[in-house]
């Protein structure tokens, strides 16, 4: 089983470690949008350091995400990234990634869960 969470874990930093590389360099193409979701993004990209910066985020938490040491941490960095991914693409704009942001988000559970007692310690 643990091997089995770390290969799950490894593909889920790749992942957001990809999502952030993009943002930066702009390798990967941009699928066609609606109107209003053009709009959403001509506005993103007036705030010239809002995407890099997500991007810098991203590559960090996909990295912390795959070392088992530092997993922990890797979680709390994604999460605002994976409730932004959710509020933004599943239920203002579409949802044709909501099998992919669930699988995401069951593993960033599966993680959660497993280091509920570190996570308790940053409570008291």
């Amino acid at each position: 089983m643990k091997t089995i969470k770390n290969i799950l874990c490894a593909l889920f930093g790749l992942l957001f470690i990809n999502a952030g590389l993009d943002k930066l360099l702009h390798y990967m193409p941009v699928p066609p949008m609606d109107m209003d979701m053009q709009k959403v993004f001509q506005a993103f990209g007036t705030i010239k350091w809002l995407m890099p910066l997500v991007g810098i985020i991203e590559i960090l938490g996909g990295l912390l995400f795959i070392l088992p040491k530092t997993r922990t941490v890797g979680a709390l960095v994604i999460f605002p990234i994976l409730i932004g991914i959710f509020t933004h693409n599943m239920i203002f704009y579409s949802q044709t990634g909501l099998i992919i942001w669930a699988v995401l988000f069951i593993i960033w559970l599966w993680v959660i869960f497993e280091n509920w007692g570190k996570y308790k310690k940053l409570m008291e």
